[in-house]
């Protein structure tokens, strides 16, 4: 069952706009750079994201959005729990974040 991975960020005020940039685009290139250990193939089905444009107000400071989707839950755990580009990834924005909320869900599953 595919699975989506909603990540949303909160960055530090005092993150500049090139760490902001070249997180987001660290997150982006991880749809490249994740490869499984099994098939030693890219496992992320498509990975989009971008900075926030609503004008609705709610954000509660989250600036920026992504949906990484996954063929099936263990890809999703392996990415979570294991990837070492993900791994790295983490730690290289881990400084420049105030926040982060994950959700996953697998659609139509209520």
């Amino acid at each position: 069952m595919a699975v989506k991975h909603l990540v949303l960020f909160q960055f530090k005020p005092e993150a500049g706009a090139e760490s902001v940039k070249e997180s987001s685009l660290r997150m982006l290139g991880l749809k490249d750079g994740c490869i499984h250990p099994t098939s030693q193939k890219q496992y992320i089905k498509s990975l989009t994201g971008g900075k926030d444009n609503s004008n609705e107000g709610a954000q509660n400071g989250i600036t920026h959005a992504f949906v990484v989707e996954f063929e099936s839950i263990e890809d999703r755990d392996y990415y979570v729990d294991a990837d070492p580009f993900h791994q790295e990834f983490k730690t290289f924005v881990a400084p420049f974040v105030e926040k982060v909320i994950v959700v996953d869900y697998s659609e139509g599953v209520f």
